[in-house]
């Protein structure tokens, strides 16, 4: 097995790339969602409860309760929060430095901190994902960088690549369990279209935030859309087990697969961070010899082998013809693929129940855990072994104590993340040591470890339910108020927003599946916009001017219920069509006892007026400014610029690597020809590697002192 060098710095900088997406993304909408005058302000998550401090931090762990002490509210700590987190993430993808985990550690706790008040808006799978992910790159983060120059076979790298594996190994059972729990959820949730292969004749249409690709892939042929809801059972429950696989060949098969889901998932979706955060995780399946971190891994010399390792060679390749040919029968048996040559065609269907897909469910649950277990046991020796190598008591005993603390760390997490990844059968969750049941129980609210299951049910499936908000003057006369990102105009084109998350778009996607008492939130919407407050009218037009009632706040607001459809191939100028279902919430006004009694039941009434925001403060006026000077700018628009000037400046910094080495080159010659001839062979004999050496470049004599 090579090793994992580099697979771990992809991690690490991809978990500080979706960071900085995640903040700067929710940066832009903290004043509409949260601030005093947004749609449900965070100041009313954060009441103390007359316990202590620790106390109260430990039972609701956000950094949030210190906002008073710098003289900001709630929702200013927010701001605050998000850019600092913001700029942490920075720091990693630019300086290999700032990989450091006390970084990774500030980010996971400004997270944990913001989603601690984010309510319905940041209850996603794919930021608990984030915070899961963010505290495992904090274990996996190095406490001491690597040096080109001091390599030596004993050194301390050595002692620590004795036990950084085993963190990282942790990432790989994370992507496990949300792949295969994300695919056996599909088929226990007895969705109609799942059971039938009809999943993706509507997903592309019914999802939350299609974009121009999407209207093509919905208009491919059906049988292709039963085919690739075929190959996604087979990606996402087949081919996870092949995580850990002893052979390098099966577990790269296994990456590139999962790369290509989320890749069309994220040709054909506004999915924000979650499919790039599911790249991150994927780099857990690479190693070194594969992406050729190192001269001459990529080709290695061909050397004799002796016969048992031909023997060993050759059974390894069966075992991979074996278990291909395996998932090639069970794909074909298990949904009836027939190729139809007239017609060009792949006909698919469902040949096993759903009683039959429970019993095998059960049958195989515990036996994952029991993989998983064995695969960290094998981590745990290998790490072992590596200890045992080492050489000098001293810096045996230092590697014992870390690779003591790495483990028993690894093996807890382990046990913990054993409670959530047993949801997906019930039977084998009482099955479980209540032990891990405690642990879990203990750190539950941390996020540690969390349950996932994407896409367990298809909506949608009679037309996709949109919401749309009118408002009037004079109760007769209604104008449409559309949004930036979802559907609304018939004739707009489906927006390209990734890795931008809209939140409020999202949970209007939410709300049109039930009526509007499941989500109470909509009522404050309603009053922000009867009120005209901006920072919630910036939140569905970053340009005001685009809003009809920017002028004026209307006197009445109400909102109708349509169904969507893509519109067809031969529709000029269209892309949806519409009908008009039914009226989802009421016309109101301000002062309207409906709407009174509405706000009443939610708990969405100020009873005590907010305190006005501190402007005299320094970082309260920092905080306006910054907000002042980034509001022009549309979220998606910022994110790319981030991202784009991360780009230059790792352009820059490859440029100037390439050349400061050359224009050095003479000064490094001249002053080896100063050194004497006896102490420089002395020098240079000691700066020979020695065989076990895989130094990547030429190294400086050193003058012995």
């Amino acid at each position: 097995m090579a090793g994992s060098r580099l697979p771990r710095q992809l991690f690490l900088q991809g978990v500080a790339a979706v960071f900085m997406f995640a903040f700067a993304s929710l940066y832009t909408q903290i004043p509409g969602l949260y601030g005093p005058e947004g749609i449900l302000p965070a100041r009313r998550m954060l009441r103390p409860q007359g316990k202590g401090r620790w106390q109260q931090l430990w039972e609701t762990p956000t950094l949030l309760w210190e906002a008073p002490r710098l003289g900001l509210d709630t929702a200013q700590g927010l701001e605050l929060l998000s850019l600092l987190g913001t700029v942490l993430a920075l720091g990693p993808l630019l300086l290999r430095p700032l990989r450091h985990p006390l970084i990774y550690l500030l980010l996971w706790a400004a997270y944990l901190s913001v989603c601690q008040v984010g309510q319905v808006f940041l209850y996603f799978q794919w930021d608990s994902l984030l915070l899961e992910t963010g505290f495992l790159a904090v274990l996996v983060a190095p406490l001491r960088q690597p040096s080109s120059r001091k390599q030596a076979p004993q050194g301390p790298l050595v002692g620590a690549s004795a036990y950084k594996g085993l963190p990282f190994w942790l990432v790989r059972w994370l992507l496990f369990r949300l792949m295969f729990a994300s695919g056996v959820v599909k088929l226990t949730s007895r969705c109609p279209a799942w059971w039938g292969l009809t999943a993706l004749t509507y997903h592309y249409e019914t999802q939350c935030l299609p974009t121009p690709a999407a209207w093509l892939a919905h208009h491919l042929p059906v049988w292709l859309h039963k085919l690739s809801v075929v190959a996604t059972f087979l990606i996402e429950i087949a081919v996870p087990p092949l995580f850990f696989a002893p052979i390098r060949r099966l577990r790269l098969a296994a990456f590139y697969t999962q790369v290509l889901l989320q890749i069309l998932i994220i040709i054909t979706g506004n999915y924000n961070f979650f499919n790039l955060l599911t790249l991150v995780l994927t780099t857990a399946l690479l190693d070194d010899q594969h992406l050729a971190a190192e001269p001459g891994l990529s080709h290695p010399r061909k050397r004799p082998t002796s016969w048992p390792r031909v023997l060993l060679s050759k059974l390894s390749l069966l075992l991979e013809l074996a278990i291909y040919g395996t998932l090639a029968y069970g794909t074909v048996h298990y949904f009836g693929l027939e190729v139809d040559w007239q017609q060009h065609m792949v006909h698919s269907r469902t040949t096993f129940t759903f009683h039959q897909f429970s019993q095998w469910l059960k049958m195989v649950t515990l036996p994952t855990m029991w993989l998983g277990a064995a695969s960290l046991t094998w981590e745990l020796l290998a790490a072992l072994w590596r200890w045992a190598q080492m050489r000098g008591w001293l810096r045996k005993l230092c590697a014992a104590i870390q690779l003591s603390i790495w483990s028993a760390t690894t093996v807890g997490l382990f046990l913990i993340s054993l409670v959530p990844y047993s949801y997906v059968e019930p039977g084998t969750h009482g099955l479980l040591w209540p032990g891990a049941h405690h642990l879990f129980g203990a750190v539950e609210h941390l996020q540690l470890a969390n349950s996932y299951g994407l896409f367990r049910r298809m909506t949608g499936l009679g037309g996709r339910p949109e919401v749309v908000l009118e408002g009037s003057y004079d109760g007769h006369h209604w104008t449409e108020i559309e949004f930036m990102y979802k559907p609304g105009n018939v004739s707009r084109p489906p927006p390209v927003v990734v890795p931008h998350q809209p939140r409020l778009d999202w949970q209007m996607w939410f709300a049109a599946l039930g009526p509007h008492t499941h989500s109470p939130w909509f009522t404050s919407l309603v009053l922000r916009l009867l009120q005209g407050k901006e920072p919630v009218i910036h939140l569905i037009q970053n340009d005001a001017a685009r809003y009809p009632f920017h002028k004026q706040p209307p006197t009445y607001i109400r909102a109708q219920r349509y169904k969507y459809w893509f519109s067809q191939p031969g529709e000029q100028g269209q892309w949806w069509r519409r009908q008009w279902v039914e009226e989802f919430f009421p016309p109101v006004s301000l002062g309207d006892p409906i709407l009174e009694k509405l706000l009443q039941q939610f708990g969405l009434q100020d009873k005590a007026p907010p305190r006005p925001r501190s402007s005299s403060h320094a970082l309260a006026r920092a905080l306006h400014w910054v907000r002042t000077q980034l509001s022009p700018l549309e979220p998606p628009n910022l994110l790319w610029g981030l991202l784009g000037a991360v780009g230059a400046v790792r352009v820059v910094q490859a440029l100037l690597a390439s050349w400061l080495p050359q224009s050095s080159l003479p000064a490094r010659e001249e002053k080896h020809k100063l050194i004497p001839k006896k102490e420089s062979g002395a020098a240079s004999t000691q700066a020979t590697p020695t065989p076990n050496n895989c130094s990547s470049g030429p190294r400086n004599p050193r003058r012995k002192k």
